[in-house]
């Protein structure tokens, strides 16, 4: 007979969830941009370049991969996102737990986000009842063999949530393009609810990793987009090309030339394309090392563009429609 654990877990039946209609939400509906709306004023030297190497990928098949945190959401761009969709320019997006979050709620609420400073003080910081929705269909792709992502996506296109337009995974789902959601244990509100199955939530996660390597795959000749992910992104990423690139070895095909370009808040001070020193506290940006150094070194390029998520992602499709 095995043995069982000699510690105490945490008793969630003894958490207290309140509904989403009680909570002060942060940001609304007016946040969100139509594609017709005006955006920051943005221009960056190399936009162009990134916007050809996006066109130039759709037109050869290979793979256009935008991978991003939850502030590209929260940015007010899921209409732009979409219309990347659409145009057949981004064929892959990964995001964190957080992104699927605000993607769910602003579908169903039109609304998202809460102070973290408002609602720790209480213990409610994250404990709303609605949202704990996302454990229930997580459990469910977890029971069909579907990826979180995928059923998430799946489930907000099929609702009659009011805003669920703006759903940049029913949009995803609809088009058939995969959202793969990779979590983090503990990373995201939903893991506190009581109905959270940590079984489902590694099942589904890691069968969207594998879903993501596999669009890896394809990266020859391909552009990879990473929007504000300094930790998920350039750590799947470069877990995916080492498996991808394994596989291509032994094929007898390379993954080489390809374009990554990251967009980001923190400003890089050297050259993108080397490591900073390890006394250098830059050095552990792993969007700079990974990314834009180490995974391209044998054949890729990379751009770095700084800049707020609301001005360099409408920037950057502005400039893929000028390079139809």
């Amino acid at each position: 007979m095995g043995e069982t654990s000699k510690y105490t877990i945490f008793d969630r039946d003894r958490l207290k969830l309140l509904p989403l209609a009680e909570r002060i939400h942060d940001l609304s509906l007016d946040r969100w941009l139509s594609l017709d709306d005006p955006t920051p004023h943005f221009e960056h030297p190399e936009l162009p370049a990134i916007a050809g190497r996006l066109a130039a990928a759709r037109t050869s098949g290979a793979a256009r991969i935008l991978m991003m945190g939850a502030h590209l959401l929260r940015a007010g761009v899921n209409n732009h996102i979409i219309d990347l969709l659409e145009r057949g320019l981004i064929d892959h997006i990964a995001m964190n737990g957080a992104g699927a979050i605000h993607d769910y709620e602003l579908a169903r609420i039109g609304a998202t986000t809460e102070s973290v400073a408002r609602y720790i003080r209480s213990g409610q910081f994250g404990l709303w009842k609605e949202t704990g929705e996302l454990n229930d269909w997580i459990a469910e792709a977890a029971a069909e063999s579907l990826g979180m992502g995928e059923n998430i996506g799946r489930r907000i296109e099929r609702s009659d949530y009011p805003h669920k337009k703006l759903s940049v995974l029913a949009a995803a789902w609809r088009l058939s393009v995969p959202v793969t959601i990779h979590v983090g244990i503990g990373y995201d509100i939903l893991h506190e609810h009581p109905n959270c199955n940590g079984a489902a939530l590694g099942d589904t996660s890691y069968r969207d990793f594998l879903i993501f390597a596999n669009t890896v795959s394809r990266l020859e000749g391909g552009a990879l987009l990473s929007f504000g992910s300094a930790i998920m992104g350039p750590e799947v990423y470069l877990k995916a090309l080492a498996m991808a690139r394994n596989v291509a070895l032994q094929e007898g095909r390379v993954i080489r030339q390809f374009t990554v370009a990251v967009f980001d808040l923190v400003p890089i001070h050297g050259d993108i394309h080397h490591e900073l020193t390890k006394q250098d506290p830059g050095y552990y940006f792993r969007p700079h090392k990974t990314m834009l150094v180490r995974t391209v070194a044998d054949g890729g390029e990379s751009f770095y563009v700084c800049g707020e998520h609301r001005a360099t992602f409408p920037a950057l499709r502005r400039q893929t429609l000028d390079n139809k």
